[in-house]
């Protein structure tokens, strides 16, 4: 066991591996009449970049057209100017994890990197897996099979068979599923470690603070569609500046309404029957102002409820402000 922690991991191999860009140009993927990934114009380089999006946007498919799993319908996703679809010569080069299972569970953790070792034709398998084990700190439990593992091992030992011949593109679809928090902040580690590197990563997630934790450079998409673009502090400005639909009750709505139109942080008023539904269109006046104009006019304010708090809602807003 020490000499398995004695090894470089794919991680130190990482620094000097020359630069990876992947570049997107219109790329759309269609299945029938659906359409999962609409005109997606993009590049990814080296570092950490974060896919950020609700369920249900086409990170997956954006993902796996990237891996070469996926042919897009139009336009053209390329690695270093290679077109990826139907070239097998970029597995050498990229590295997925997928979202879904993909490990049999009769495997042992050690079999199943051994297994993508030795796929890859690599000189020394055994070497390489121990190496890949050891990075996500999965030596201890190597020997037992897959299917006795927790969630978060079984992405871990995902991220082994991915790392293992040392790719210069990351590919990871959302890679913190089911992890505790120590495997979280390890793999987070990792993670930024091997952008830092040199390292082309991108990993998905409909987790903003997630993202926000180990990305340089987040794209949101959204509904198939390329929402924003721009390091976390710009896209967490534009979230945060967005219009917010508040539900209120109040010891009296009608005097709350009026005190509240006559402020021009409030865009719209409107009076349901649970109390106000207010649109404030600068939050931050606005929660300023709130507690000191009831409190002025007398008025209690029992409930202050965000009415547009899913991600869903945040990025619908993000497609209609880019004007795509």
């Amino acid at each position: 066991m020490n000499q398995t922690a004695a090894l470089p991991s794919p991680v130190a191999q990482g620094g000097g591996m020359p630069p990876a860009v992947i570049e997107l140009g219109q790329a759309s993927r269609f299945y029938g009449n659906v359409v999962a990934v609409n005109d997606i114009t993009m590049t990814v380089g080296p570092g950490v970049t974060g896919l950020l999006g609700p369920n249900g946007a086409g990170k997956s498919t954006l993902l796996h057209m990237m891996a070469g799993f996926l042919a897009p319908s139009n336009g053209s996703v390329t690695l270093d100017g290679r077109p990826i679809w139907r070239n097998h010569e970029i597995y050498r080069s990229i590295g997925l994890v997928p979202e879904r299972e993909g490990v049999y569970g009769f495997l042992t953790g050690w079999q199943f990197v051994l297994s993508s070792a030795k796929l890859h034709k690599l000189p020394n398998p055994e070497d390489a897996a121990l190496k890949a084990l050891a990075t996500v700190e999965m030596e201890a439990a190597k020997d037992r099979k897959v299917e006795t593992y927790s969630k978060g091992m079984r992405q871990r030992v995902k991220v082994a068979a991915a790392l293992v011949h040392n790719p210069r593109v990351l590919l990871l679809d959302e890679p913190f599923n089911g992890m505790d928090p120590r495997q979280r902040l390890h793999l987070m580690d990792l993670i930024r470690t091997m952008g830092a590197a040199g390292r082309t990563i991108l990993f998905s997630s409909h987790i903003l603070e997630e993202v926000e934790r180990v990305a340089q450079q987040i794209e949101v998409l959204v509904a198939g569609r390329h929402a924003a673009s721009g390091d976390f502090r710009e896209i967490r400005r534009r979230m945060t500046d967005r219009p917010h639909l508040f539900n209120i009750r109040s010891s009296d709505d009608r005097r709350l309404a009026a005190a509240l139109i006559a402020d021009g942080s409030s865009g719209a008023v409107a009076l349901t029957p649970g109390g106000l539904e207010v649109q404030a269109v600068d939050f931050r006046r606005f929660t300023w102002l709130l507690p000191r104009v009831a409190r002025d006019i007398g008025v209690r304010v029992w409930q202050v409820a965000p009415a547009d708090e899913d991600l869903e809602s945040v990025f619908s807003y993000l497609i209609t402000r880019s004007g795509q």
